[in-house]
């Protein structure tokens, strides 16, 4: 809006229809991977996300109880958050982030590699176990499920920002590397025997 008194320019960032759709087709991962875009929602989440090396696309409040830029910003009602979150009952903010570029899996640390882990919580909580102890690299088989899924964002608590998530081959990427392998199988032998 240019106000031709003062001759300034006032930007006035609404919700619309097309990042409201946008935004619904993020739950999708060909869409997340189409946009490369995923959502993190929950002042906390975002908090984390935005003092990481992750950078914003862009921020949906309630209130401009964030420091970003402007143009990354866009304040809404509680119904408008309502429209586009996931959740039940939304928590004051939604973002929207650019997803990483692929890192090469450094392989002179641990890593923990998993097989079609299918559940979206499972996962994010392995995330979340990695970033305690220190494990920076997580290497996933294709089958497994995507660590930008919004379940899996939310369960991290943030975790996300500290671990790299590698999908490949697990087969072969196991069978290149020379480190030594320890395995859990649902058929070995018991541990405490």
């Amino acid at each position: 809006i240019l106000n031709r008194k003062h001759n300034k320019c006032k930007y006035i960032l609404m919700l619309t229809k097309s990042q409201i759709k946008l935004i619904a087709s993020l739950s999708q991962k060909k869409f997340r991977s189409q946009h490369q875009l995923f959502v993190v929602e929950g002042k906390k989440g975002i908090e984390e996300f935005l003092n990481s090396s992750m950078e914003l696309s862009h921020l949906y409040a309630t209130s401009k109880s964030f420091e970003v830029d402007a143009a990354h910003f866009t304040q809404v009602t509680e119904a408008e958050l309502k429209k586009i979150s996931g959740l039940t009952t939304p928590n004051v903010a939604l973002a929207l982030f650019k997803m990483p570029k692929n890192q090469e899996v450094n392989d002179s640390k641990l890593i923990v590699a998993l097989d079609a882990v299918r559940d979206p919580g499972n996962l994010g909580t392995i995330i979340r176990l990695c970033d305690w102890f220190g494990v920076e690299h997580l290497v996933c088989s294709e089958q497994t499920v995507d660590c930008y899924n919004p379940k899996v964002v939310q369960a991290t608590m943030g975790s996300l920002t500290r671990v790299n998530i590698h999908y490949l081959d697990l087969e072969a990427f196991l069978k290149s590397s020379d480190v030594p392998k320890f395995g859990a199988f649902m058929e070995g032998d018991t541990v405490y025997n």
